[in-house]
């Protein structure tokens, strides 16, 4: 059998890939995605719950400083639902809530102090942040308030971070907004789809890709259903995913060294659905912080009052220790713990609805992978070079919002449009010659 021919492969169909599939569209070229789940959007994600309800089960929320993702949302039409904080943050163990605002302040200083560093100030070389908070001068409160933000965001142990590399990703976060500003009533994979849509049968769902073979101008994408012959290849997942292709010839080793060095965190998101806002009766935000179990965070996202819900985030360490419950006792514990936070009006809800990532062969545990080699500083430039014309782009590749679905769509255009000047020179050699 003959293999299949375009002029560009996009392997991954989550916002990275969708994102360079629509520059790629309006510079007239041939492409072919290739997606190995049943569905795109990658870490974006919806399910029913189980009162029959859409809900985000993956990436979810936009704020008004993530302008690629905002103008698709206004451009689809897509309902933004503001995120609900009025009212008191509530902080475990249990203060006072303007002790707790004092302590969550304390905590973001630590957080800028930390990015007033430069990455590459050779005080910090090999230094986690683990070992970087230990050395400074605030309270015992600040310091736990600060590892269950961090971990709870990148989903992995202080201990495991490199300082540098946090202090790189956290310098492209530039929102003054909340990131947790807003979701969208239609979900967030519904804008995955709408983008999907557009793209036809140029997306193959079930699709995995097992090898790349490449030479100077040409690759061949080998799947475990058939092989397709292109002259550039775009790998768009994340880098802990794309290190389990395989490469033939292989790829130049400090190459193949730079796509070794990441990986994913663990995050576990679950639902809950009340039949009532009771925290906002009682002066509330329904945001709640525990210091002595980092990671752990919850926050309101009902759609309206009609639809209440709650959303925990499990993160990092804990999401290991707890994923390895079984589901009453999962259960248990987040119930439990938000009755102490919020009162017994907690425990009483009419659903829960589980995503844990931490297994997720496609996309890995956590919004984002991180490297953890301490010494491998140069292995998110090695990865921009890529080796042509196999290119690598990635939510965690983009200079800004690394890890956000923000992200991943500027990596998309980036790469997508640095594919097009290629094609472009190459054609151009061509016929000149």
């Amino acid at each position: 059998m003959s293999a299949k021919q375009t002029d560009i492969v996009i392997i991954g169909a989550g916002f990275t890939g969708l994102a360079a599939a629509h520059e790629l569209a309006k510079a007239g070229l041939q492409f072919m995605v290739l997606e190995a789940r049943d569905r795109v959007g990658g870490r974006v994600e919806a399910k029913l719950n189980g009162l029959g309800e859409k809900i985000d089960s993956g990436g979810q929320f936009l704020c008004d400083d993530m302008p690629e993702l905002l103008a698709l949302v206004r451009a689809r039409g897509k309902t933004l639902v503001e995120a609900y904080v009025e009212g008191d943050l509530v902080s475990q163990p249990s203060m006072p809530a303007g002790e707790a605002e004092k302590v969550g302040t304390a905590s973001m200083a630590i957080r800028n102090r930390m990015k007033a560093i430069a990455p590459a100030d050779p005080a910090i070389a090999r230094l986690s942040v683990a070992a970087w908070l230990d050395e400074q001068p605030d309270t015992t409160e600040a310091k736990a308030a600060f590892r269950s933000m961090i971990e709870g965001l990148w989903c992995q142990a202080l201990e495991k971070m490199p300082l540098w590399h946090l202090i790189d990703n956290d310098r492209r976060i530039t929102n003054e907004a909340p990131e947790l500003q807003y979701f969208l009533r239609e979900t967030m994979h519904s804008l995955a789809d709408d983008l999907a849509r557009d793209l036809g049968d140029r997306i193959r769902l079930g699709m995995p890709v097992t090898r790349i073979d490449h030479g100077f101008r040409s690759v061949c994408v080998i799947t475990q259903h058939e092989t397709i012959e292109a002259r550039t290849v775009l790998v768009a997942v994340p880098p802990m995913t794309a290190s389990k292709i395989g490469f033939a010839p292989p790829l130049p080793a400090a190459l193949a060294d730079a796509l070794s060095v990441w990986r994913s965190g663990t995050v576990i998101k679950v639902l809950l659905r009340y039949a009532k806002p009771f925290w906002r009766s009682r002066g509330q935000s329904g945001m709640v912080v525990w210091r002595d179990l980092p990671g752990l965070y919850a926050c309101d996202v009902s759609a309206d009052d009609a639809h209440a819900a709650l959303v925990v985030f499990v993160g990092g360490p804990l999401a290991v220790r707890w994923g390895g419950l079984d589901h009453v006792a999962f259960r248990t514990e987040i119930s439990e713990r938000l009755v102490a936070a919020l009162g017994p009006d907690a425990g009483d809800f009419v659903d829960i609805s589980t995503r844990d990532w931490t297994d997720d062969c496609w996309s890995g545990g956590a919004y984002s992978d991180l490297v953890l080699d301490a010494g491998a500083t140069d292995a998110e430039a090695l990865l921009l070079a890529g080796a042509p014309p196999v290119h690598f782009a990635a939510s965690e590749l983009s200079p800004s919002f690394p890890g956000y679905i923000e992200g991943a769509i500027v990596a998309g255009r980036i790469a997508a449009r640095k594919i097009v000047k290629r094609q472009s020179a190459i054609a151009t050699s061509a016929s000149g010659s």
